[in-house]
């Protein structure tokens, strides 16, 4: 079967090659749609070469097991391996998705929705002050539909704006020097955003750090964390463990209308290398999903 595998000699170190057809895994789909991510494109050059990528992707389900949906079941699914023609998956990582759901549209849940959806349960958020950085992104965009959702306050802080307001957010901002206090923030940038970011926490309030996609070190200054008071913290996120209850979740809110897949790049996985760019240059709002069959 074809699969995007890892390659150091490739443009975006990835390649379509042909591989096994994979043998471990209680579930296996026909896989029709994948969904890339800033942070797996950023770190290919670090797998083996030849590893099968990616995490994400909806298909059908060829071979069932127990607990998980029926063969011809369309489905999304969340684990290692999935940028393939055919996934292997255990069955408390794959999802029914509605008949009123496009495949291509569920492709975009798993790991930004899934991320999203977990970081904001970290902290009661109705009626709270919640700061997403980066949320012009796969996850940031998630995150407001989400957290707005939830009944908070929602502040996104974005370059590139479009369509944030529409989703959810109360506030749409580039940077940080005009916002008040905030409850929680997700942070998916890093740098000095996140030192930003961290100086808005009120006291007995959290920062999530979910991505770096800036690249660049967060220097605190000496005793910048210390505060007389209840506690903040700084969490990383890294919780993806039985996401089947969760992925369904995402599945029925997007069949209800109440979240959108916010899909800004779209095409045949032939041109994996026009994506892996946009996605690696900021240029995708959302998220980019290809077509493995048509």
């Amino acid at each position: 079967m074809r699969a995007l595998v890892a390659d150091l000699a490739a443009p975006a170190k990835l390649r379509l090659g042909e591989v096994p057809e994979p043998e471990h895994g209680q579930v296996l789909l026909d896989v029709h749609h994948i969904s890339l991510n800033h942070g797996e494109i950023a770190f290919a050059g670090r797998l083996a070469p030849g590893t099968v990528h990616g995490y994400d992707a909806a298909g059908v389900v060829v071979r069932a097991a127990e607990g998980s949906p029926p063969v011809g079941a369309r489905v999304i699914a969340f684990g290692a391996g999935a940028w393939a023609e055919r996934m292997a998956v255990n069955a408390d990582a794959v999802a029914e998705v509605p008949a009123a759901v496009d495949l291509a549209d569920a492709a975009a849940l798993p790991m930004a929705g899934l991320t999203a959806l977990r970081t904001l349960r970290t902290a009661p958020i109705l009626g709270k002050r919640v700061l997403i950085t980066g949320a012009s992104g796969g996850v940031g965009r998630f995150a407001v539909q989400l957290a707005a959702i939830g009944g908070a306050h929602v502040i996104a802080q974005a370059n590139r704006q479009d369509g944030l307001a529409e989703l959810g957010a109360h506030e749409v901002v580039s940077d940080l020097s005009a916002v008040r206090p905030v409850d929680l923030v997700l942070d998916n940038v890093g740098g000095q955003l996140l030192v930003d970011a961290w100086k808005l926490v009120k006291l007995g309030g959290s920062v999530q750090n979910i991505g770096w996609t800036s690249g660049e070190p967060a220097v605190f200054e000496p005793y910048s964390i210390f505060a007389v008071g209840p506690s903040k913290s700084l969490n990383t996120f890294g919780d993806v463990a039985v996401p089947a209850e969760d992925l369904s979740t995402l599945a029925g809110l997007l069949a209800a209308g109440r979240i959108s897949p916010e899909i800004g790049w779209r095409g045949s996985w032939d041109r994996l290398d026009e994506a892996a760019e946009a996605l690696l240059q900021r240029r995708v709002p959302g998220k980019a999903v290809l077509d493995v069959r048509g």
